[in-house]
């Protein structure tokens, strides 16, 4: 596998600073935590999800397969699958790829979560499609950010490492300098929106009536983008009818739906059903305090009486963050420190560390509050309740925040810290939606914080 590309490394863009309910450091970038996912995932998901199937056509036979040997894939494709580590096929490549390979080709809607495998599904879909005597582009995969882009194209480059006849461009700003008229050469093309559209429309690059596979991946972070929609339309109304169409989210939301429903014409769609995270096996409670510095000594006395695997602690901004850090670290522990004006793979450096012990307090803003599963953390502690931009409770980001402890069946502790009347009507609010009671600790009583551990 063959690979053309002139690209410069990019950075997640720093965000704003201060302390103000609904700063920048509060919001989720999309792009950001998708590629953050991809970089930490060393291996796929254990998920005993159930897998939810929609056929277009409901009296075809449903077909699944339990070893990629059952695709008959050619053996330099069988042979990469194998160098990437794959065994067996997950969850979500046992039902897609039998629709994918199928012939004649069918369109597909697919959504699961991060690390089940669907890169690599439609991956060796394009693999297996393509004619590699044919010395044009045939198959055309979006991505949101050339950064989503390039993590893409190393699962390309890995699993079509044993076929060589098979080459691979980018289209991302700056990547190639071809005059117009001239066509790449590359039978898959990988690429933005934007400059996608510059090489089918524009530029003519690329024969877009010649295109047997287009893939859309990462739609639900592809919409949140501006302009992006407008230009995977119009992509999408320059193929042919015949083109077999593959759009991926990780969401399902009713925004994801209806451009999924106007960009892949009569699709099969797989749904990966997720399991709700529950808070039953979590203990909360909340802490008063009058200032910062009251809640770092009520959090230490907490550290101190607790023998704690791993914790995580939640700022609201990146100044509260960095000050808590400091002040931690000057009382010997052994701190790692994840927020927003870190590139991606800086932050996915900090969540290894974190997941190999190096660190044993990891304190954050809500850039780490998705996601990402840490086996050893048995407390999270909110040293800020989650606020949306208005100022208002976050209830799905306090899920998301206290669901890091607790994991796989195991019990888990919360303690939010509550500096004010608005703070506890915060608190409150979150209370009564989840129906859960949040009891009140006293810190100075080392007793009843051992008690709660126990």
């Amino acid at each position: 596998m063959k690979v053309k590309r002139e690209i410069s490394n990019g950075k997640v863009k720093p965000e704003e600073d201060g302390d103000k309910y609904g700063d920048e450091d509060e919001k989720e970038d999309r792009a950001a935590q998708s590629l953050l996912n991809k970089l930490i995932r060393s291996n796929l998901v254990n998920t005993t999800n159930q897998v939810e199937v929609l056929q277009r056509d409901p009296n075809s036979p449903l077909y699944s397969v339990k070893s990629f040997e059952e695709l008959r894939l050619r053996p330099p494709l069988l042979q990469g699958v194998y160098a990437m580590g794959f065994n067996r096929p997950s969850r979500i490549q046992e039902n897609a790829l039998p629709m994918m390979l199928a012939a004649p080709p069918q369109n597909l809607i697919a959504q699961s979560q991060s690390g089940t495998g669907k890169t690599a599904a439609f991956v060796l879909a394009m693999l297996t499609h393509v004619n590699p005597e044919n010395k044009w582009t045939q198959c055309l995969c979006l991505s949101p950010t050339y950064e989503l882009a390039l993590q893409t194209g190393k699962v390309i480059e890995h699993m079509g490492q044993f076929y060589p006849e098979v080459k691979l461009a980018y289209a991302i700003r700056g990547s190639r300098r071809l005059e117009r008229g001239q066509k790449v050469q590359e039978q898959i093309v990988i690429g933005t929106p934007g400059t996608l559209l510059d090489w089918c429309l524009k530029l003519k690059f690329i024969d877009p009536k010649k295109i047997t596979v287009f893939v859309l991946d990462e739609a639900d972070v592809m919409i949140a983008t501006q302009g992006h929609q407008d230009q995977s339309i119009r992509i999408q109304r320059m193929l042919t009818k015949d083109c077999q169409m593959l759009l991926f989210s990780a969401t399902f939301e009713d925004s994801v739906w209806s451009f999924a429903q106007r960009i892949i014409p009569d699709p099969n769609i797989i749904k990966l059903k997720r399991e709700e995270e529950t808070l039953d096996t979590i203990k909360q409670y909340y802490v008063q305090c009058s200032s910062k510095e009251e809640k770092f000594s009520a959090l230490c006395n907490i550290y101190g009486a607790i023998t704690i695997a791993q914790a995580m602690i939640f700022c609201h901004t990146r100044r509260t963050a960095n000050w808590l850090a400091g002040q931690l670290t000057k009382e010997g522990h052994q701190v790692a420190l994840l927020s927003g004006e870190m590139t991606v793979e800086q932050r996915a450096a900090v969540i290894q560390r974190f997941r190999q012990g190096k660190e044993k307090v990891l304190i954050t803003t809500n850039v780490c509050s998705r996601g990402i599963d840490v086996t050893q953390v048995s407390v999270v502690i909110n040293f800020d309740l989650p606020l949306d931009k208005d100022g208002n409770p976050d209830n799905e980001t306090y899920l998301h925040r206290i669901g890091r402890t607790g994991r796989f069946g195991k019990r888990g502790l919360a303690v939010n810290m509550v500096d004010s009347k608005y703070s506890m009507d915060i608190l409150l609010s979150i209370q009564d939606h989840f129906n859960k009671k949040i009891k009140k600790l006293d810190t100075d009583d080392i007793d009843e914080i051992e008690k709660i551990a126990n």
